[in-house]
Formats: structure tokens, sequence, C-alpha cells
């Protein structure tokens, strides 16, 4: 199955006109992961015609503000509306702190079930479905980069099961590779399921280059990385804990990730995205540069 992806904000600390904050969802099944969210991310998700009511999780990479200064808003939203779930908020040390103040800075019209998780490495969460893995970054404050992992599982052709008319507990037995005897005939579990192959798509938003990052983006089918910097500027980037286009590239290059997207551009390539994208295909071929509201599938 495919796995969208939606850009809702993809510039970095001082909005433009044509960038917003940076925010990112992705969905999986009844799943909707929210990495970051930046001012005004409630609103994006109206324009690109998304329910917020929807999110099951967030992810926080760290507490800098153009990434998490849509939190209350987006709190109050969701409080306004009725949002029924409980919402699953991870984050890097510190993060119960930084909510409990969020939740303190306006009057509460209306509850809604917050459940909160301080991580640093490894696997974060895990169902039977898919897991999600974290590792520290190297920023100015306490940051971590994510990876979503869809698992590797023999699944049944729907359409070949209603020929054979099957029904109850057997099924189970041909999604775990079992043959059956079905009617006094012998069906083979390989002529009605498929393997669904593992995806992984890894987030690393605001960092220096560092040896983790290339850890955690291992095989990855999509890997979004932020692009602040080009080289030109690589002696800013080593000061204030970026990437360059460039620094990119060779993480998604030494990680053998499949496909590259550039965000959280600076607004000094507000009409010039042409040099930070072609500074990453230098080093790495098949590299794009998010916009707002882009959509794309894995």
């Amino acid at each position: 199955m495919k796995i969208p992806i939606t850009f809702l904000g993809t510039g970095q600390a001082i909005p433009t006109a044509k960038r917003n904050h940076t925010s990112i969802l992705l969905q999986y099944k009844d799943e909707n992961i929210l990495i970051d969210c930046g001012e005004g991310t409630q609103r994006q998700f109206r324009i690109a015609k998304l329910n917020p009511c929807n999110l099951t999780k967030l992810l926080i990479t760290h507490w800098h503000g153009d990434h998490i200064l849509g939190i209350p808003g987006l709190l109050q939203t969701l409080a306004l509306n009725g949002y029924s779930k409980t919402l699953e908020i991870y984050g890097p040390r510190g993060t119960e702190q930084y909510i409990d103040m969020i939740l303190g800075m306006f009057t509460k019209q209306g509850n809604i079930k917050i459940n909160i998780h301080e991580v640093s490495s490894g696997k974060i969460f895990e169902n039977e479905d898919f897991e999600i893995q974290t590792e520290e970054m190297l920023h100015g404050a306490p940051c971590l980069a994510y990876s979503f992992i869809q698992k590797e599982k023999l699944r049944i052709n729907k359409e070949k099961l209603k020929k054979y008319k099957l029904e109850g507990s057997i099924i189970g037995e041909l999604q775990k590779g079992r043959d059956i005897i079905w009617n006094n005939k012998k069906i083979k579990s390989k002529e009605l399921t498929y393997l669904q192959e593992k995806k992984k798509i890894t987030f690393v938003l605001d960092t220096a280059i560092n040896p983790n990052a290339i850890k955690l983006a291992e095989n990855s089918d999509l890997l979004v990385t932020e692009s602040t910097y080009t080289e030109n500027e690589k002696v800013q980037a080593k000061d204030y804990l970026h990437l360059t286009a460039k620094q990119a590239g060779e993480i998604a290059k030494k990680s053998k990730s499949k496909r590259l997207i550039l965000t959280h551009l600076s607004q000094r390539y507000e009409y010039k995205e042409k040099l930070v994208l072609n500074e990453a295909k230098k080093v790495f071929k098949n590299s794009e540069v998010a916009h707002d509201f882009m959509k794309v599938e894995v």
C-alpha cells in the first residue's frame, strides 16, 4: 500500500509568502502522524483539506519556535472540535514540561487526552504493522530525527480470496504462510498471498551533520532532510548546527537511501530553490525540493 506524505510547511525560522514553518503529515491506515508543528499548522491543515481531528501522533524533533509554535493553536482546535482520540506526543527531554506550559497558556475550552513520551534513541513505538525509531541529532537544543518503518508482511490477495469463498480462522493460516485444505482441495499459501515489502521513511530536521543521521536513515525509501544552507554558507551552517544541501546529499548517499527531499529552506532561497537542488543533485541524483502542500507517496 502507498503511504501518503503531505508537506504542510517547508520554511525555516522566518516564514515567507510561499513557505510556512516546518510541519509534515504522514498517513498510514488509521494513523495520522504529524512531524513537528510550526506556527500556522492548523490553518495549513484546512488549506490542504485535511482534518486535524484525525491526528494520532505528534513527533517533535526539538523545541525551537519554528517547529513547535503551532502546538497551542492545534491543541485548542482539537478541543473545540471534540477531538475524541488520545494524542500520543513524542519528543526529546523537556517535552513534558513544555507541553504543561503550553496547556497553561490559555483558558481551556474543552479537554483532550494526551500521552507524553520523552525519548532519546532506539525503537519508541511498535505494532504489528509498523514501528517508529529515533536517534539524537546535533543541534542547539535536544533534538531527534525519526524513522517510520512499515514491516515486511505476508498479505492476503482479497480478489483471489473471493474466488475460493474462504472464511473464518483458516484465512489466518494462509497469512502465516501455511497451506490449507478447503473443500477437500489443497490450497497453497503462495497462491493467495503476496509479500508487503518493508518501507522506511526518515525525517532529519535541524541538525549539523553527524553519524546518527546516516545510521538512522540507512536504506530509507525516502529521506526528508533540512537544507537550510548551501556550501557558500557552510561556516554559518557549522556555527548554527544546520545542514548544507551538499551535506544532505551526502547523508542520502552514505545511508544508501533511494530518494531525497529537501525542506526547511531559508528565506534567502525564496526564488532560488534551484541553487539548493543542484548542489544536492551533484552528490545524490534522486533529489528534489519540497514546497508547501506538496504530496508524495512511498
